[in-house]
């Protein structure tokens, strides 16, 4: 076989090669971004108890992006419902702490109470404010079932603040930043409740 014989064989065996590789990848994508989707699903939606909803929360986004709060910057959101009524919003929460951004996911039932939070992003010290990544929190335990006003606007804040949490021992800075962020996000919610949800305070 002569030399120019080789190069067009082997010419066309890269065209196949690449072909071959292009529609696996065209075929497999739809399958590839399905599972992604599930995984991001997973991950945002186990705050969530699976009775208080039976939508597809993450294909109902609220119009929240990049809203500027007292402490706190939303970065998105997500409705649930359940038989076609609200039953809770998750908002996605960005804020500062000890060593950098931390992101939240803050679950608020239809009624303004606080139903979990949950640490997506975070760059705090390990073994110190890094373990608000830990999940389940039982730090986070401590916030579940309270609301913009219980307890009162005082009482958002740290014990050693005169408020009434505990902080996660050795990271003061990060404490008090997710406090603000979820007392942000409560506020919010307060405050937003018609355009939110729907509805007005019970």
């Amino acid at each position: 076989m002569s030399r120019a014989s080789t190069a067009v064989v082997l010419v066309l065996l890269a065209g196949l090669g690449i072909g071959v590789t292009y529609l696996v990848q065209h075929i497999s994508a739809p399958r590839i971004a399905a599972e992604q989707r599930l995984i991001d699903s997973r991950n945002l939606l186990d705050l969530l108890p699976v009775e208080r909803y039976d939508n597809q929360p993450l294909e109902q986004p609220l119009a929240l992006e990049n809203t500027e709060l007292a402490n706190s910057t939303l970065l998105g959101g997500y409705l649930a419902t359940k038989t076609g009524q609200p039953s809770a919003v998750l908002l996605r929460s960005q804020t500062l702490g000890y060593e950098g951004a931390i992101e939240l996911l803050i679950a608020i039932d239809a009624n303004g109470k606080l139903l979990g939070v949950k640490t997506l992003k975070q760059s705090e010290t390990p073994g110190l404010g890094g373990k608000i990544a830990n999940w389940p929190n039982a730090w986070f335990q401590l916030f579940v079932g309270k609301s913009r006003t219980e307890p009162a606007d005082a009482g958002w804040a740290l014990k050693k603040d005169q408020g009434q949490f505990d902080q996660l021992a050795g990271a003061t800075i990060t404490s008090r930043a997710v406090i603000n962020a979820i007392h942000d996000a409560l506020r919010y919610f307060d405050e937003r409740r018609q355009q939110l949800i729907g509805s007005s305070p019970p």
